[in-house]
């Protein structure tokens, strides 16, 4: 079987507008961003969710509690989930993350990580999802190392090609992540 999982990033933020890669700083939504996480309710509040994870990071609580907050589903912060932590480095400009990204693979940002511990580190959720939600849908609400995650050991897209060529945006990703493959082997990891 597989657990279904339904893929959000967090919502808009302050950082997010002025060009600031937040990394493990906390971040808050701007008003768009709270408009947006209304909306991502509304869109998927009834689409028989067995829980939603989120990271813990405030802007993804933040984004979690807009669109949730006043529902039944079960609600799980969870720091796996996290942001790539870049260390010495959070908050710096967006212009300057994107120049880091293909350097910092496997190289760790100055007491940081690296994009792969990042990512490993969501395969070690992902392994707990599907032990536990088997046969079920989840919402998670994460970052871009979350969707790097879902896209390498889910869909077995290479990291190197997911830093290198980021997708666009939209509105949620589906992934059937199947159940019963061994502990540390999600899925097709390259």
């Amino acid at each position: 079987m597989s657990v279904e999982v339904i893929f959000e990033t967090h919502s808009l933020t302050e950082d997010n507008e002025r060009g600031i890669a937040t990394g493990w700083l906390g971040g808050r939504l701007s008003e768009n961003g709270k408009r947006l996480a209304k909306e991502l309710g509304d869109r998927r509040r009834n689409e028989n969710l067995a829980a939603i994870f989120t990271s813990d990071l405030a802007r993804a609580v933040e984004t979690t509690t807009i669109a949730f907050g006043d529902g039944d589903i079960p609600i799980l912060k969870d720091w796996r989930l996290r942001e790539c932590n870049y260390g010495a480095m959070n908050g710096m400009p967006v212009a300057q993350l994107v120049d880091e990204r293909p350097l910092r693979i496997d190289t760790p940002f100055p007491e940081g990580e690296s994009w792969r511990q990042a990512v490993e580190r969501h395969e070690w959720f992902l392994n707990d999802l599907a032990r536990r939600h088997d046969g079920e849908r989840v919402l998670v609400i994460g970052h871009v190392s979350t969707w790097w995650a879902l896209d390498h050991f889910v869909a077995g897209e290479k990291l190197e090609e997911l830093v290198r060529n980021p997708h666009e945006w939209q509105e949620g990703w589906s992934y059937e992540l199947p159940t019963g493959t061994a502990p540390g082997h999600c899925a097709n990891p390259s």
